[in-house]
């Protein structure tokens, strides 16, 4: 199992980073968003969120599990992949952890599939799947570019229609069985 993690889950006690199972056996990606004109030293001294401390933390008691820090160019890459999808000026905000896990799958899995990402006809106002806390902006996109991951995503599905409305699910190829050269 592969879970991106969000600064702010390693950087909150409430979420028990370092002591829960949630975070065990998985593969673990964090990630914090650096200004857009990246300063990658003036970023580790100050990230936005704590993650380093917990990071540190999480790899001496558990020195065998996988875990990533995303530098934060990636994350500003996928923000101008999205950009030069649309036709509009978005808001240079940084994708949602949901697109950012969708495209590291994609880059490591040959098919990936994803549930609800894209709400079905079972749609919900839950943000997370890890909290209680509802609010539409978390489908529509208040503070990430939601919408246009979202359309982006819908665009690259490759499953059939139906399972995006009755099941929530996109079929998305992996990009080692893309030929670019079309």
């Amino acid at each position: 199992m592969f879970v991106t993690r969000q600064r702010w889950i390693l950087a909150n006690p409430n979420h028990r980073f370092n002591t829960s199972s949630l975070y065990k056996d998985v593969v673990l990606v964090a990630w914090d968003p650096a200004p857009y004109t990246l300063d990658l030293h003036k970023w580790y001294a100050s990230p936005d969120y704590n993650l380093f401390g917990p990071y540190m933390e999480h790899r001496r008691a558990h020195p065998d599990q996988p875990f990533y820090i995303l530098h934060p160019r990636y994350v500003w890459r996928l923000w101008d992949v999205i950009q030069g999808n649309t036709q509009e000026n978005i808001q240079p905000n940084p994708p949602s952890s949901g697109f950012i896990g969708i495209l590291l799958m994609m880059t490591l899995c040959e098919q990936v599939h994803v549930y609800e990402y894209i709400p079905s006809m079972r749609q919900s106002d839950l943000c997370h799947y890890h909290e209680r806390y509802y609010d539409a902006a978390c489908t529509l996109g208040a503070y990430h570019p939601l919408l246009y991951e979202k359309s982006l995503i819908q665009r690259i599905n490759t499953g059939p229609g139906s399972d995006l409305r009755r099941k929530g699910r996109v079929t998305l190829p992996g990009f080692s069985t893309v030929d670019c050269d079309i």
